[in-house]
């Protein structure tokens, strides 16, 4: 028996969320006395490979088929399972990524696996398999048990941490069994986005509202962020009016993320908003409304207007930085 972690790689490289997994991956493993596998699909050096065992993960399967860069849900689907069977996996971890979250159910079913999405830490019980998950747009915990005997997870990011425990590494060549055929999706091209921090890469966010009242306005807001080596973001209704991109919107209908420390300027708190990103760890808001549903949320907060508090704001960060 074994626990089995799909390590997601960009370009060939790993990222936090892969070796948060293969941490999580490995303290379960030893909570059950169990072996610990990972799984790598796509070209990814050995170099590269052997860096999860710094977190605990011995044995690594890589299936180096180019074909996995297609991002193909079905395809990585099956290659995650035949590579749960080859070990004789009894839990399969994934990231609660936008691929995670496309390959978690078809994967429950090629396994006939119970499945668990967004967990949050280790299993509060191994007999019966119990995992904690938040319900109700973050404002409640439920505690689910899985009775099947393979189960399927997703780890909210940023839930469980990075923890370095040194192994020796076995990296192994796997094949899956699958042909050109199994590949239907095809990239013709690709954009991607250089010189920003990712939202779901993010240990800092600072995002912010309809309180900064225009596009213009939100200079102090990118400087702060350059400042701390943040993420930005914002609510809906900013990106619905085309002041940001929709890619920076977080919330129900947006992104769900999960850093450190999240910054909410002139965000009111709807209840939409909160659903991506109560779980962060800590929340500081700025609304110059006393009542302010997310003051509810926040960790810390401060009433007063947004334009008054962010040039103090900054000020502060350099002056700590120099």
């Amino acid at each position: 028996m074994s626990v089995l972690v799909y390590t997601e790689n960009w370009d060939g490289k790993f990222k936090k969320v892969s070796f948060e997994l293969a941490s999580y991956a490995a303290k379960l493993a030893a909570e059950m006395g169990v072996s610990v596998s990972a799984i790598s699909l796509g070209p990814v050096e050995d170099s590269e490979l052997a860096k999860l065992a710094d977190y605990g993960v011995g044995r690594v399967l890589s299936a180096s088929c180019k074909d996995y860069n297609s991002l193909d849900n079905q395809a990585i689907a099956t290659a995650v399972a035949a590579a749960a069977k080859h070990v004789n996996a009894s839990v399969v971890i994934l990231a609660q990524s936008n691929l995670g979250k496309a390959i978690a159910p078809r994967l429950s079913v090629k396994l006939k696996a119970g499945l668990v999405s967004g967990v949050q830490g280790l299993p509060v019980s191994l007999s019966p398999f119990t995992v904690k998950k938040m319900v109700f747009t973050g404002k409640a915990f439920a505690n689910t048990t899985i009775h099947t005997a393979i189960k399927v997870i997703t780890l909210a990011p940023n839930s469980f941490g990075v923890i370095e425990n040194k192994v020796q590494e076995a990296i192994e060549k796997f094949d899956a069994g699958l042909t050109e055929a199994d590949f239907t999706t095809k990239i013709e091209s690709t954009n991607k986005v250089t010189g920003k921090v990712l939202l779901n890469d993010a240990d800092i966010v600072v995002s912010a509202g309809r309180g900064m009242k225009a596009s213009e306005n939100w200079g102090p807001i990118e400087e702060l962020a350059t400042l701390l080596g943040a993420g930005l973001a914002c609510s809906r209704p900013v990106s619905d009016e085309g002041w940001r991109s929709h890619g920076e919107h977080v919330g129900q209908t947006g992104k769900i993320i999960s850093p450190n420390l999240y910054f909410a300027f002139g965000i009111s708190g709807a209840i939409q908003h909160l659903g991506g990103v109560s779980s962060s760890k800590c929340i500081v808001a700025i609304n110059k409304d006393k009542d302010a549903p997310i003051f509810e949320a926040a960790d810390y907060g401060i009433v007063g207007d947004v334009f008054k508090v962010l040039p103090q704001l900054i000020e502060a960060v350099k002056e700590s930085k120099s």
